[in-house]
């Protein structure tokens, strides 16, 4: 099942297949299925691989001196695989399971560069679902166009309902009287 970005902002995809997302806690684990997918899309640009390695600290030339990377095998600069490898976590963090899901595994291959002006597509799919754990398999590329560029797996610990239900019960409501 995949869910465009509309759909999955406004769950009408998840609610078509009897499934359901609340708004602050994304996909419940009762409410995923195996094969479901969903995509996350973002052009890299030179600000991007510049922040990231100010973030990261990961000032290599090969990421930030077009003179120094020229001299590589990559003939010009590339963009940080890790900063590739984090559209991942947005697909996952925001769309599927969604908000509330907690990241506990990834592995992840490097099959080729991306650059400055390259739409990197970050898919995530359901491979494995163990309820019992709240722990879901998905797995997981990047892809420049019609190329993989990473492929991987993630781990995620997802809510269950029950678990939202006792948070939401402990928690003290407050009227404001006006």
């Amino acid at each position: 099942m995949t869910y465009s970005a509309a759909q999955q902002k406004s769950g009408s995809a998840a609610r078509e297949c009897g499934r359901t997302m609340d708004e602050l806690h994304g996909f419940f684990i009762e409410d995923l299925a195996v094969g479901m997918t969903a995509m996350y899309a973002k052009t890299i640009n030179a600000a991007d691989i510049t922040l990231f390695a100010g973030v990261s600290g990961d000032i290599n030339p090969v990421h930030l001196n077009q003179e120094f990377a020229a001299g590589t095998m990559f003939e010009g600069c590339i963009a940080h695989g890790m900063l590739t490898a984090s559209l991942i976590s947005t697909v996952l963090g925001t769309k599927l399971p969604g908000p509330g899901c907690v990241y506990v595994g990834q592995n992840l291959k490097f099959l080729a560069p991306v650059r400055a002006g390259d739409t990197v597509r970050a898919r995530a799919t359901i491979t494995e679902i163990i309820t019992e754990r709240r722990r879901v398999t998905l797995k997981t590329t990047c892809s420049v166009g019609d190329k993989a560029v990473i492929e991987g797996e993630a781990v995620v610990v997802v809510p269950t309902r029950a678990a939202k239900a006792a948070t939401s019960a402990a928690t003290p409501r407050v009227v404001v009287a006006g």
